[in-house]
């Protein structure tokens, strides 16, 4: 999936993800954030909507960095209100957040 990522094939990133879900397998943090990132960088507003569902189900909704990750992916696709309620509702903001908010409101 990062690798798929990393060089600019989102769908593909996406749909495996999609694969591993299929057969079983439990994404972790990681997963999470590499498939944030795709749909950032593919500016896919629906899809991240949809993984940000499956974080809330499965509990990663909590940690920071997919937080982080989150408030960067709804940046980057437009959706900015979005980012801001993610950024509310962080329990802990650091200078990543921070940060990440700022950016996407200079985008």
């Amino acid at each position: 999936i990062a690798g798929y990522a990393q060089h600019g094939h989102g769908n593909e990133a996406l749909r495996m993800f999609e694969q591993m879900e299929q057969m079983g397998l439990q994404p972790d943090r990681a997963t999470y954030i590499t498939v944030l990132k795709a749909c950032a960088s593919m500016v896919a507003l629906e899809q991240g909507k949809w993984v940000h569902a499956q974080i809330k189900k499965k509990g990663f909704d909590a940690d920071a960095f997919v937080q982080s990750t989150l408030v960067d992916m709804y940046s980057k696709c437009g959706g900015i209100e979005d980012a801001q309620q993610v950024f509310n509702g962080m329990c802990q903001r650091d200078v990543v957040s921070w940060t990440v908010m700022i950016a996407g409101y200079a985008q």
